[in-house]
C-alpha cells in the first residue's frame, strides 16, 4: 500500500519534471524542436558587416541560400558595414538569441578589432556562440593593369620613392587587408597611405580604376579581377603559392630582408549571438556543415583560393581565441593605431 508520504514525493517528482520540460520547451524555438523546418513566415536575417560585393557577402549570399531551402524559410542578407565589421557585429550582439539571426564573422570582426578600437560595443569571444568556420584564405597584393609595378620590389621601390608613400585601399581599418599592409611597412621599413573603406566592393573598384596605388584583399574578390585581367596580381600572403595562382609569388619568395617569415591568413566564419540554445547551435552548425561538404560549394571555396575547414564549434572557440591573442601582439608591437 502506498503511503501518503511516498504519493507527495512522487507527485513533487512529477511536477519537478514537467516543469523543467515546459521550460526547456519554452526555451527553444519551435525549428530546435523539428528536424524539418523553421517556422514559416519569420526569416533569418544574416548579418554581413561589411557592403555587398566583398568576401563576407559573397559566401553569405551563397550559404544563406541553400540554408534557407534546407531549413524552409527565407536567409535574408543585411548588409551593415563600417568601422572594419565592428558595427554590423555590434548589431548581431545585441540581437535576441533566438536562432534568427546569423553574423558573419572575420578575421577583423571577430579577432583584430577588440585590439584596434578602444571600443567597439560587443566581445568577439562572449557575445557570440561560434557555429561554422567556413575557411581560410590568403591575401593578395593587387595593382591596376595599367600599373608600372610588377613586382613587390617594384612596389617598395615606388612607395619609397614617392612623398607618403603609394596609397593602399582596404575594407576598413582592422581588417585582414589593413593589416596585411601595415604589417608590410612594419617589417619592409617602408611607409605607405592607408585609404580605408566601408568595403572591399568599394575599395577594389578605385584600384581598377587607377584611384588608389594597389590593395591587399582577399583571393574571393580580388580572383575574378585578376583572372579578367582588370587587376595584376603582385604576391600572396600564404606561406605557400596557390594552386588556384601558382603563377604568383608569395610575399615571402622576394627575397627582402625582413619578409623571409611574411604570412597572413583570413579566414571566415559564422557566429549567433550569446546565449542561443545548444540545439539550435547544433543544429545550424550540422546543417551549415553539410552545405559547406557538398562537391560543389567545395569546388567554389577551392575556386576562391580559401582552404576548406571542417572544425567543432568548440574548435572553433579556441581557433578564435588564439587568433584574438595572436593579432593583440602583432598590433602591439607594429603600434598600430586605428584611423
Amino acid at each position: 500500500m502506498t503511503r501518503p508520504s511516498e504519493i507527495n514525493d512522487m507527485q513533487r517528482r512529477t511536477l519537478i519534471q514537467t516543469a523543467l520540460a515546459s521550460s526547456l520547451a519554452a526555451a527553444l524555438p519551435a525549428f530546435a524542436q523539428s528536424s524539418n523546418t523553421w517556422p514559416t513566415g519569420k526569416a533569418i536575417t544574416y548579418l554581413v558587416p561589411f557592403p555587398a560585393g566583398g568576401t563576407t557577402d559573397v559566401l553569405g549570399r551563397l550559404i544563406g541560400q541553400k540554408l534557407g531551402t534546407v531549413l524552409g524559410t527565407s536567409v535574408i542578407i543585411d548588409n551593415k558595414g563600417g568601422a572594419g565589421g565592428s558595427v554590423g557585429s555590434e548589431i548581431g550582439a545585441r540581437a535576441a538569441p533566438d536562432g534568427f539571426t546569423l553574423v558573419g564573422g572575420t578575421i577583423s570582426s571577430h579577432a583584430i578589432n577588440v585590439s584596434l578600437y578602444p571600443k567597439i560595443g560587443y566581445d568577439p569571444q562572449k557575445s557570440f556562440a561560434p557555429v561554422t568556420l567556413i575557411g581560410t584564405n590568403p591575401v593578395v597584393l593587387v595593382v591596376n593593369q595599367a600599373s608600372p609595378y610588377k613586382t613587390l620590389k617594384d612596389v617598395l621601390d615606388a612607395s619609397k620613392a614617392k612623398q607618403g608613400g603609394l596609397s593602399s585601399a582596404s575594407a576598413g581599418t582592422g581588417t585582414s587587408q589593413h593589416l596585411a599592409l601595415e604589417l608590410l611597412a612594419f617589417k619592409s621599413g617602408v611607409k605607405f597611405t592607408h585609404i580605408p573603406y566601408k568595403g572591399s566592393g568599394p575599395a577594389i573598384q578605385d584600384v581598377i580604376g587607377g584611384q588608389v596605388d594597389m590593395m591587399f584583399d582577399t583571393t574571393v574578390v580580388a580572383g575574378p579581377h585578376i583572372q579578367s585581367g582588370k587587376l595584376r596580381a603582385i604576391a600572396v600572403t600564404s606561406a605557400k603559392r596557390l594552386a588556384s595562382m601558382p603563377d604568383v609569388p608569395t610575399v615571402a619568395e622576394s627575397g627582402i630582408q625582413g619578409l623571409k617569415d611574411f604570412e597572413v591568413v583570413s579566414w571566415q566564419a559564422i557566429f549567433v549571438p550569446a546565449g542561443t540554445p545548444a540545439p539550435v547551435v547544433e543544429r545550424l552548425h550540422t546543417e551549415i556543415r553539410k552545405i559547406l561538404a557538398t562537391p560543389e560549394m567545395q569546388d567554389k571555396l577551392k575556386g576562391f583560393g580559401m582552404e576548406p575547414a571542417d572544425l567543432s564549434t568548440a574548435q572553433i572557440a579556441a581557433f578564435q581565441k588564439a587568433e584574438v591573442e595572436k593579432w593583440a601582439g602583432v598590433i602591439k608591437a607594429a603600434g598600430i593605431k586605428a584611423e
